[in-house]
């Protein structure tokens, strides 16, 4: 599932009881799903786990970002201070945000990996349970800038351009269910972590698996 099922929240960090406000076509078809998965649970007395990702950052044993076009932050900067972008676009200055730009929550490829395990390990029968998955630490769009440019020692150039219909200000997980219930713990918080682990496979794969 996806963090994107909450829309525009009323309180940050959100807790599972958020409600669920969906603003784009992505967020409405990923609750449809949890709708789904949840009435199938009820009628045939299987077990289900949905984990509601926030922002999925990083790399891991040669494994990373390779998109077509390439849509997520962390890559598109990287790719800039590789030299395969001339800039990297910001989407909203004007948010009601610490610097303008929209914040949000990632999370290492690593620790969701790990929360996927106790996921299978905690399934019960008969109930369908719903845990977000994020670190509970926001950090701006212009922050997320800034913490590639200590990474890599490459300052890139960036060029705002309008909000993104859609796009919530600010996303930020509660996550004290799934580390009370399940044990999960991120071992891989920190922002400059993930990104020197994708900064690390996008060094090594310029042109993503097609090398």
């Amino acid at each position: 599932s996806t963090c994107a099922v909450y829309g525009e929240p009323d309180e940050v960090p959100m807790p599972e009881s958020t409600p669920t406000r969906p603003t784009s076509a992505y967020g409405r078809t990923k609750l449809a799903v949890d709708w789904m998965i949840g009435d199938f649970c009820r009628a045939h007395g299987l077990g289900a786990v949905s984990l509601r990702y926030f922002n999925v950052a990083g790399a891991s044993g040669g494994l990373g970002e390779d998109h077509d076009p390439e849509t997520h932050l962390i890559p598109n900067i990287l790719r800039a201070a590789l030299g395969a972008n001339p800039f990297v676009q910001i989407f909203g200055t004007d948010y009601p945000t610490r610097d303008g730009t929209a914040i949000r929550d990632y999370i290492h490829i690593e620790d969701l990996s790990d929360a996927h395990v106790l996921a299978l390990q905690a399934v019960r029968e008969n109930e369908h349970q719903i845990y977000n998955l994020g670190n509970g630490n926001g950090f701006s769009v212009r922050e997320v800038v800034s913490a590639t440019h200590e990474v890599t020692g490459v300052e890139v150039k960036t060029r705002e351009a309008p909000r993104r219909p859609g796009d919530p200000p600010e996303l930020v997980a509660a996550s004290a269910l799934i580390r009370r219930e399940l044990g999960w713990e991120p071992r891989k918080p920190g922002l400059e972590e993930m990104v020197a682990d994708a900064w690390a496979f996008a060094q090594e794969h310029p042109n993503g698996y097609s090398e």
